[in-house]
């Protein structure tokens, strides 16, 4: 059945304009941040490091938006009673409707090719390290995904979704910056503030994003989604009666 619930969900993005929406501003922006904003050929190196440096960026305006529908939209419809009366449980219905979107995130991503063979032509990249990077920054974006269709969950306002699922989203993104820590480190014990600089998407998303593999940072995403995940199932099964 999340099969099933998975092709529907992806069916649906294309079914309206905003897969295409969502693709052409990722791949314009992507380009833009990569070739000047990120100084791509002023660096005279055969990486890409400026392209995966500005997903996190990209990705904290642009998952919420595609989130922010996954559930909102069918408790506004009305459209969620008839999901629940299909034989499934909750956990498929949130896996597969996560799983489309997931998979739609990972279409965007693979269509950035074409800057993958540009390095490739202009000189000697790690590939391994590029396809690392590619990984990791799918891994977040499943990491974003899963906070904002939790909150998605929460309303049936999609713009209150959005707004919500981005700081939600930011506020992950930046755990492991000073700005946050110094404002624990003064009275917080070193356990917590190290605590909050290790959910921090930037820090485990940067050892990726170089070509460096660890098991906790692939853990680390891991664990966000199936949590936030299960949170999501909560709130579906507490927000049916409304």
């Amino acid at each position: 059945m999340i099969s099933i619930i998975l092709k529907r969900e992806l069916a649906s993005y294309f079914a309206t304009p905003l897969a295409y929406v969502f693709i052409i501003i990722f791949l314009a922006m992507s380009g833009v941040f990569t070739f000047y904003m990120g100084s791509f050929f002023e660096r005279g190196q055969a990486d890409l490091l400026p392209f995966f440096s500005f997903h996190p960026w990209l990705y904290l305006f642009l998952v919420p938006a595609i989130a922010m529908r996954l559930w909102a939209e069918e408790r506004k419809s009305g459209s969620i009673e008839l999901l629940l009366t299909l034989p499934v449980t909750m956990w498929q219905a949130v896996l597969g409707k996560f799983l489309a979107a997931w998979l739609f995130c990972g279409l965007a991503l693979s269509l950035t090719f074409p800057m993958w063979l540009t390095v490739a032509y202009l000189g000697d990249p790690d590939h391994g390290a590029i396809a690392t990077g590619y990984l990791g920054s799918w891994l977040m974006a499943g990491g974003f995904l899963a906070i904002g269709s939790c909150v998605s969950a929460t309303t049936k306002n999609q713009v209150i979704a959005f707004i919500v699922g981005l700081v939600a989203c930011f506020l992950f993104l930046v755990s492991g910056f000073p700005i946050v820590l110094d404002a624990f480190s003064g009275w917080a014990p070193d356990v917590l503030v190290g605590a909050i600089a290790s959910l921090s998407f930037m820090t485990h998303f940067e050892g990726l994003s170089k070509g460096v593999i660890e098991l906790r940072d692939i853990l680390f995403f891991a664990a966000v989604i199936v949590a936030w995940l299960y949170a999501n199932t909560i709130v579906v099964e507490m927000k049916k009666a409304d």
